[in-house]
């Protein structure tokens, strides 16, 4: 058995593949993401690991006790400020943060040049600026500035090391995933604090004794380096030839497209290092929207609704010219916009919470389509016309008929709820020599079903209004940066 670790932004999930490649058995364990102040966005590490043990205890002990080795997928850009034992020295600064927006003046002037990725508030190296100057103790202090996933690996008692995918989404490396000592340089950073690179299925230490025995996992099981979750997403599902695209949706949703050559810089959009093994592509463009599944928790939490409440709110859509805008936290793509702000906007008195709840999740498609179509444009002449669908939040038929119809492609849905911890445990199978790069392709996730989109007049004039809201609400100085 191979275990994969994804560590989310809301929620830890484990998952144990068999030697075949098929999965065997699956679980999670919630924990929270806590808002002290407007615009902050943190965790706790210690309920990462509390959390971990608790979802690893779900599994089925005689599977736990053959595993072979573990592998790690985790939220991008976050930042585990991190003593030399491993300890945290405070919360983790996650991705949805944007406190460090006055920092983004401060990065030079061809950041996106080098690193293939423009200034965003929630990435590592914006957070970091804003801790070195508001929580110098603990600066003075680190050892390591860690990514989640590398912190949750060296707790578990693997070494300080992280992978290429998640170095270059931090802006304080190149694009081929190695560390710029000139970003850090002029951003006046210790490079000392940085990680060390190694590839995404490098051996990275072994599980501590106490946490074999208290989790029934073999004891001296190797711990594996492990990548970005948005990239080992793409390699649990077999995204690995140049051109292939995919939506992955979850706390936010991620269109990405992946490139055998470093892609052009465009600044509404990020350029990653994947976790592809030898001979597939190197790189992605991703557009990156902040807030699908936040957004829609959100929505539900106010409106008092459940789960199941929520989608049956798309079975039978309502009448009503009521809008939702989803930037809860801001957006990257494709407004780049730390302070872009949420909303309902043209109520009436017939709308009630349901007609509400059914205009959050179409503002969140419009908003993935949105991000969509700036992607699109950076291709040019050879756009996508087809997608993957992965991640928990594309299982609901409604829901993924709503984005077929509004993205207007047709979108072939993966077989996996958890395509990140897929993707950590191949990498753990990689790095024990049980696969090799090429078994990649037999065990790419098969297509489950195929939705086609459906040309729908009302859809596209409500998108249509729905950006001229966006635009209205950003010029009115109530949704964007000064």
């Amino acid at each position: 058995m191979f275990l994969g670790i994804d560590l989310g932004t809301s929620s830890v999930k484990v998952m144990l593949l068999d030697p075949q490649g098929h999965a065997a058995s699956a679980a999670r364990a919630p924990y929270a993401v806590h808002a002290p102040q407007e615009g902050w966005a943190q965790s706790d590490p210690a309920d990462w690991e509390s959390a971990t043990g608790l979802a690893i205890g779900q599994l089925p002990a005689a599977l736990r006790a053959s595993v072979r080795a573990i592998g790690f997928s985790g939220q991008m850009h976050g930042v585990v400020l991190t003593g030399a034992d491993g300890e945290a020295l405070g919360p983790a600064v996650l991705w949805l943060d944007t406190r460090a927006r006055s920092y983004l003046a401060d990065f030079p002037a061809d950041t996106l040049v080098r690193t293939g990725n423009a200034p965003g508030a929630g990435m590592a190296g914006a957070s970091l600026c804003w801790l070195r100057d508001h929580d110098a103790a603990a600066y003075a202090r680190a050892r390591w500035a860690l990514q989640p996933k590398d912190w949750l690996r060296m707790r578990l008692g693997g070494s300080a090391h992280t992978d290429p995918s998640d170095a270059s989404g931090t802006l304080l490396a190149d694009r081929e995933g190695d560390w710029s000592g000139i970003q850090c340089e002029a951003l006046g950073l210790r490079p000392d604090l940085l990680a060390p690179v190694a590839d995404a299925c490098g051996l990275a230490g072994v599980l501590r004794p106490d946490l074999a025995r208290a989790w029934g996992l073999p004891s001296g099981t190797p711990l594996v380096v492990g990548a970005a979750d948005t990239a080992a997403a793409a390699l649990g599902t077999g995204l690995l030839q140049d051109g292939e695209a995919q939506l992955t949706l979850g706390s936010g949703g991620q269109i990405i497209v992946m490139r055998a050559q470093c892609p052009p810089p465009v600044a509404a959009l990020n350029n990653f290092r994947s976790a592809s093994p030898a001979g597939f592509a190197r790189w992605y463009v991703m557009a990156a929207m902040q807030n699908v599944g936040i957004a829609l928790d959100w929505a539900r939490g106010i409106l008092g609704m459940s789960w199941d409440e929520a989608y049956a709110c798309l079975q039978q859509p309502p009448r009503t010219s009521a809008l939702f805008l989803p930037h809860l936290s801001g957006e990257r793509t494709p407004l780049m916009d730390p302070q872009a702000r949420a909303a309902w906007i043209g109520l009436s008195v017939g709308d009630d919470r349901r007609s509400l709840m059914y205009a959050a999740f179409e503002g969140v498609a419009f908003s993935v389509r949105a991000g969509f179509e700036a992607l699109n444009r950076s291709l040019g002449a050879d756009p996508v016309r087809e997608l993957r669908l992965a991640g928990g939040g594309s299982t609901q038929a409604q829901w993924r008929g709503l984005l077929c119809d509004v993205l207007g492609v047709p979108l072939r849905c993966v077989q996996t709820e958890n395509a990140s911890a897929r993707g950590a445990c191949l990498l753990a199978g990689l790095a024990v020599n049980h696969w090799v790069a090429e078994d990649m392709r037999a065990l790419g996730n098969a297509v489950a079903s195929i939705c086609l989109p459906t040309p729908r007049a009302d859809l596209e004039a409500r998108y249509r209004s729905f950006g001229q809201a966006v635009k209205r609400l950003r010029q009115s100085g109530s949704g964007s940066v000064d």
